[in-house]
């Protein structure tokens, strides 16, 4: 059994698995941290302590076909010193081809050129669906676990294929081609997963915007991309509340020239107003023939882009293209998570972030896996949840996994396309340090650069966390500004992926995300990373999370100004948990890095994937407040509100002292 629980990229999800009777429930992430403090703790795996009759190609039985290969540190050596030959055994037994690839990868991270399996072709929705209908058409593929508490729909492979062809018939009747692009608007659903496969079956471009984005934030995205088309839902339902999807819809279409249809689904009972470019979705499915042929696809060709959430600015476009994505995710799946056949497997992310697309959909499908479509908010109808503090850690491990369930902790971007850094794989009765993502992925050389550019060799050091060499699931570009994404990830470290954040490598070589980059602090000439900082404040019992940021300071040249959340029902006053939280800070790191202001708030702002969005709080810190700029992908705009009042308050009471 595994369970994942994200790093420092809060992405709302739980990712867990059934065999047997053993069954693991939903949970979820609000805002994990790592934490420099917590001690190693050695776990007895479940799964990868299959006893002495392991080797390594059983684990892996494409292995075979790698003659050095005999250990499991063999395979590490060879994806890792020879990557060409590596992906190019597991793309040619992993994938189904229409054309085998001619050129396993022409990449060179100087030009932000990632190229994979060139030369070969393919289809995505062909190796998620028809060769599991194939073998066993009967086998479930999804289980829906809808908003409504207690009901569930089981959608088999056999169905979902008939599904994703009747999507596909009726995008091509209404002349979505091949390059096309198609922004899907929905919750998660099993519709929303076929209009996916439904995207890739006849080559046109997916690019799912999340079904609580506004009407801005939906239509920025469209023109973006010039999508052709969009398909919606009428309504939406989550956490029992009624989301008005096709309203959003109509007014963000008003100033998007490039669509031709809106394809109108229908998830309740309530009518909507239709207009001349809306088609009953469901009704015209009932009309579409249940086959449709899969275009092929060359490994390159783009399969879908995906939009940044917007908490630093502008968002971007991130593609991913066929065959490299489509590979690493299932790989990733499977070993990350010790997949095997008859398993059932749960991500609760929604399908508009990364994680719904390589751990609900592509991932489990092209391993013939049962995946779990969660459509409501973990929190109801009982809410649940805090930040993965060694209290929470532990508590999860031992009381809902019951000792025999690894909790990953995993590292990994939209742009990565999949987890780069987990305890699993590894070898068999390998620790799990909690709250670490320690070990590299197969394929995958983190690499530590100083300031200066220079590699940071050895062990307990930190640096700017980089990856040595490509991998296929990476991202190509960004959609009409490849500049931008060699600026972003390339220019930085030339030679070098630089992943924007900071990273502690342990004398061990385990890795533990310190924050992003950018998120550095200049004390006095002390550089500091404020989650270091967040994460000491962590520490308080009554604290379950906290956001720093650093302001402009006269004498210091910056300072700390913490923005901190506390438990409902604190005995303790705020000025005596002021000062706590100040003697903490200084214990564990030094006094220097103490914060200057210490505001106590109910809530953090936060995206729909879960980070928070700082570069508001930066705004509100340093008094920039009648611009804090675009603020539609907000969980609840309504904090802002929240968060003024209580800074002017603050503001009121300092000045009176």
């Amino acid at each position: 059994m595994a369970a994942n629980l994200t790093s420092r990229l809060p992405l709302h999800h739980l990712l867990t698995k059934q065999q047997g009777p053993a069954r693991i429930c939903p949970w979820r992430s609000l805002g994990v941290r790592y934490c420099a403090s917590y001690q190693k703790q050695k776990i007895q795996p479940s799964y990868h302590n299959p006893g002495p009759q392991w080797d390594v190609h059983s684990y892996m039985p494409e292995s075979t076909a790698l003659p050095s290969v005999q250990t499991f540190q063999d395979l590490l050596q060879v994806s890792r010193e020879d990557p060409e030959t590596f992906w190019g055994v597991l793309a040619r037994e992993r994938l189904t081809w229409v054309k085998p690839y001619e050129k396993v990868k022409d990449c060179d991270f100087t030009q932000g050129r990632v190229k994979w399996f060139l030369g070969g072709q393919l289809n995505v929705s062909v190796n998620c669906l028809d060769k599991h209908v194939h073998q066993c058409p009967e086998r479930v593929a999804l289980i829906w676990e809808r908003d409504e508490p207690g009901t569930h729909v089981k959608i088999t492979y056999r169905e979902l294929l008939d599904t994703t062809c009747r999507i596909a018939n009726t995008l091509k009747k209404y002349g979505v081609k091949k390059g096309d692009r198609v922004a899907i608007y929905m919750p998660v659903s099993p519709l929303a997963v076929a209009s996916m496969l439904a995207c890739a079956r006849i080559g046109a471009v997916h690019t799912i915007v999340f079904a609580g984005f506004s009407a801005e934030s939906l239509a920025g995205r469209i023109n973006d991309a010039n999508c052709k088309a969009v398909i919606t839902f009428n309504q939406g339902l989550r956490g029992g509340r009624v989301t008005e999807l096709k309203k959003t819809v109509d007014e963000a279409v008003k100033s998007c020239p490039s669509i031709k249809h809106v394809f109108v689904a229908q998830r309740t009972d309530n009518k909507v107003h239709m207009g001349n470019l809306d088609i009953p979705l469901e009704e015209e499915m009932a009309r579409a023939e249940p086959v449709c042929p899969p275009e092929t696809m060359d490994s390159e060709d783009m399969l879908f882009m995906l939009y940044t959430s917007g908490s630093t600015g502008k968002p971007k476009g991130i593609v991913h293209t066929q065959a490299g994505y489509l590979l690493y995710a299932s790989l990733t799946h499977k070993y990350v998570f010790d997949y095997k056949q008859g398993d059932v497997f749960g991500c609760v992310a929604d399908i508009g972030w990364i994680t719904g697309h390589s751990y609900v959909v592509y991932g489990p499908l092209c391993n013939g896996a049962t995946t779990v479509l969660f459509e409501s908010t973990p929190t109801y109808p009982d809410p649940v949840g805090e930040p993965i503090n060694h209290e929470a850690w532990e508590w999860f491990y031992n009381v809902v996994g019951e000792g025999r369930c690894d909790l990953v902790d995993t590292w990994w971007q939209t742009e990565t396309g999949g987890i780069c850094i987990s305890p699993r794989p590894s070898e068999q009765d390998a620790e799990i340090v909690p709250a670490k993502a320690m070990r590299p992925f197969f394929g995958i050389r983190p690499t530590l650069l100083n300031e200066k550019g220079k590699v940071i060799e050895g062990g307990d050091v930190s640096g700017a966390l980089c990856i040595a060499q490509p991998w296929p699931g990476m991202a190509r570009t960004i959609y009409g500004d490849h500049q931008r994404f060699i600026d972003a990830y390339f220019k930085t470290y030339p030679g070098y992926y630089f992943t924007g954040d900071g990273a502690h490598r342990s004398n061990e070589g385990h890795y533990q995300i310190t924050g992003r980059m950018d998120d550095v602090i200049n004390i006095s000439g002390h550089r500091l990373g404020t989650a270091e900082i967040e994460d000491a404040l962590d520490e308080h019992p009554d604290v379950p999370e906290t956001a720093v940021i650093g302001f402009p300071h006269d004498i210091k040249g910056e300072a700390a100004f913490a923005f901190v959340v506390l438990k409902e029902g604190i005995t303790d006053s705020e000025k005596t948990i002021k000062e706590d939280l100040k003697t903490i800070v200084a214990t564990k790191i030094a006094k220097y890095a103490v914060p200057d202001h210490i505001l106590m708030v109910k809530r953090l702002p936060k995206t729909r994937s879960g980070k928070i969005m700082r570069r508001v709080l930066r705004k509100i810190a340093t008094g920039y407040t009648e611009d804090l700029g675009d603020i539609t992908t907000l969980e609840d705009p309504s904090i802002i509100t929240e968060i003024l009042e209580a800074y002017q308050k603050y503001k009121t009471d300092e000045a009176a002292k």
